[in-house]
């Protein structure tokens, strides 16, 4: 089965553009370890718009956002806004990982050890169609949903 294409709105693109030359810290480090392919053999991109939004990195085969929430994202408003934001993505398919900004910039290891986890519990949502002889999945992940949601 294709992958599900989300539109987005083609004003974000320039926006995105922006946001890559001008990552923060923990979006450095964690894209150090995104980037081509490194994470259980995905491909994600950084600064990805997707319907109204952008999210910080996206992986489409997974359907899965990462964002990394720093300071700007600690008052109530803001938590609402990402909530409303995070909820209608999320009407779409899309799957969620959150992580703090201080977290990714001290505890890479354990950041990285959540997100393979995420993947290797997670089924794609869409498995693409291999060649003959050749799992739909990364080594040591199944195709069929784990027993609970």
């Amino acid at each position: 089965m294709p992958l599900k294409i989300i539109p987005y709105n083609p004003i974000l693109k320039e926006r995105a553009r922006q946001l890559r030359q001008n990552m923060t810290p923990g979006e450095v480090r964690l894209w150090q370890h995104l980037k081509g392919k490194q994470m259980c053999g995905y491909d994600f991109d950084r600064q990805r718009p997707i319907d109204q939004f952008i999210v910080d990195f996206y992986c489409k085969r997974l359907m899965l956002a990462i964002e990394i929430d720093g300071s700007s994202h600690d008052s109530q408003e803001r938590q609402h806004r990402d909530g409303e934001r995070q909820a209608r993505l999320e009407s779409l398919g899309v799957r969620f990982l959150r992580f703090r900004e201080e977290e990714v910039c001290r505890e890479i290891e354990g950041v990285l050890r959540v997100i393979e986890e995420w993947i290797k519990t997670h089924p794609e949502p869409f498995p693409s169609n291999s060649p003959p002889g050749r799992s739909n999945s990364p080594p040591g992940k199944s195709n069929s949903p784990p027993g609970r949601g």
